[in-house]
C-alpha cells in the first residue's frame, strides 16, 4: 500500500505508524488465548463533538463479541488517528452503545465486531436501520468462514431488508480517503491463513453513485492487528495496513 494525504488532513508520518508498531516473528497463537480474557467496560465518554469510537453491543445465546480487542485496540487506533490527521478525537475514552439506544444517533461512525454470531432482535434491528438511513457508517469486522458469514447476512437483512451486499475493489474512493492503497491482496483473519481477505458494502439505495453505508471486511480481523501492533505478534506489514485501512475509513465516514 502507498500512502497519500487528502484535503485539510496533515501529511502521514511513517514514524506514527512505527511509534506503535514493532517487528517480531507472528505468534497468532498467544494472541488467540489472550483475546479471551475478562474485560471491563469502561465509562462513556461525556459527549462534546468531538469524535468518538464507538463500539456497538450485543449478546447472544450467553456470550458476545462485540468486545474483542477491546478496549487496547480503540486506545492504539485513535492514538494513530490523532496523530496523523485533524480529526483530533477522544484517545483514551470509546463509547459502547446497543443498536438501539437513541444516543447512538450523536456519533457518525460504529464498529461492529464479530457479526458471526450477532442476532439482533427487532428493536435493535430497528436502531440500527434508523440510524444508517440518518447517515451513520458502519464498519463490520472480524469473522471469516461460511458458517458466520451466513448468519451475518440474515442478520444484516433484517437491519436493511432491501439492501444488497456487493464486492469492492480497489477503486473505490474509501480507499483513497486518505492513504492510497495500491491493493487489497495480501492480507487474512490472523486465524485463517488460507483464505485472503475481501472487501463488500452497502449503498444508500442500492446506488453505487450515493454514499456507501456499511464497510465489511471479511476474513479479515483489523481490530486484532491494531490491538497488538504494540506487542509484535503480527508482522508489521499486516498491522500497518490494518491502521490505514481503519484511518481510510474513519475519513470517508466522516467526509460522505
Amino acid at each position: 500500500m502507498r500512502t497519500a494525504s487528502v484535503g485539510p488532513l496533515r501529511r502521514w508520518r511513517t514514524v506514527a505508524l512505527g511509534a506503535l508498531v514493532l517487528t517480531g516473528t507472528t505468534l497468532a497463537a498467544r494472541a488467540g488465548a489472550q483475546r479471551w480474557r475478562r474485560f471491563e467496560v469502561e465509562p462513556n465518554a461525556a459527549y462534546d463533538g468531538k469524535f468518538t469510537f464507538v463500539r456497538l453491543s450485543y449478546t447472544v445465546y450467553g456470550r458476545s463479541g462485540w468486545e474483542f480487542d477491546y478496549p487496547a485496540m480503540e486506545r492504539n487506533f485513535m492514538t494513530i488517528l490523532n496523530d496523523l490527521t485533524t480529526v483530533h478525537p477522544h484517545v483514551r475514552e470509546s463509547n459502547i452503545y446497543a443498536m438501539d439506544d437513541p444516543e447512538l444517533g450523536r456519533y457518525p461512525i460504529a464498529y461492529l465486531s464479530e457479526p458471526g454470531w450477532w442476532h439482533p432482535d427487532e428493536s435493535q434491528a430497528t436502531g440500527l436501520r434508523t440510524w444508517l438511513e440518518k447517515g451513520g457508517f458502519l464498519i463490520v469486522d472480524d469473522f471469516f468462514f461460511p458458517a458466520q458469514w451466513n448468519n451475518f447476512e440474515r442478520s444484516m437483512k433484517q437491519v436493511l431488508p432491501n439492501g444488497k451486499i456487493v464486492p469492492l475493489d480497489v477503486s473505490h474512493p474509501i480507499f483513497n480517503a486518505f492513504f492510497k492503497i495500491e491493493s487489497l491482496k495480501g492480507m487474512h483473519h490472523p486465524d485463517r491463513e488460507d483464505a485472503l481477505a475481501e472487501y463488500k458494502g452497502i449503498y444508500e439505495d442500492n446506488d453505487p453513485s450515493k454514499r456507501l453505508m456499511v464497510i465489511i471486511n471479511y476474513n479479515n480481523d483489523i481490530g486484532d492487528y491494531m490491538e497488538w501492533s504494540g506487542q509484535g505478534y503480527y508482522a508489521i506489514n499486516f498491522t500497518n495496513d490494518a491502521y490505514k485501512l481503519a484511518t481510510n475509513y474513519v475519513v470517508y465516514g466522516l467526509t460522505h
